[in-house]
């Protein structure tokens, strides 16, 4: 039996990293550098886009997200989101949104 669930366990490992290794073709876009003609507000919202996944690490796809404490979070495959909400404070530090 021991058996039996140390595979299951396995595939189900397998799986969820699996899911995560989906990139996508786009480039990664690096942050635009700040222009003195600028105004501050806009380099300040532009410093703040998260761009990473916080559980996994990969390009974001904007089409996968979570609403926490009224600020989006994105990430890059809906694995990565369900791991996010068992504990979403894990993560806090990886995102530019909630930088304190």
């Amino acid at each position: 039996m021991k058996t039996f669930l140390s595979v299951v366990f396995m595939i189900a490992v397998l799986f969820f990293v699996d899911g995560c290794k989906k990139q996508s073709s786009a480039p990664i876009k690096p942050a635009n550098p700040v222009s003195a003609t600028q105004p501050i507000a806009a380099t300040a919202s532009a410093a703040v886009e998260q761009t990473t996944c916080p559980v996994m690490g990969g390009a974001i796809d904007k089409n996968v997200f979570v609403e926490y404490k009224g600020k989006k979070v994105y990430f890059c495959c809906a694995q990565c989101k369900a791991e996010f909400e068992k504990a979403p404070e894990k993560y806090l530090s990886k995102l530019p949104q909630f930088a304190k």
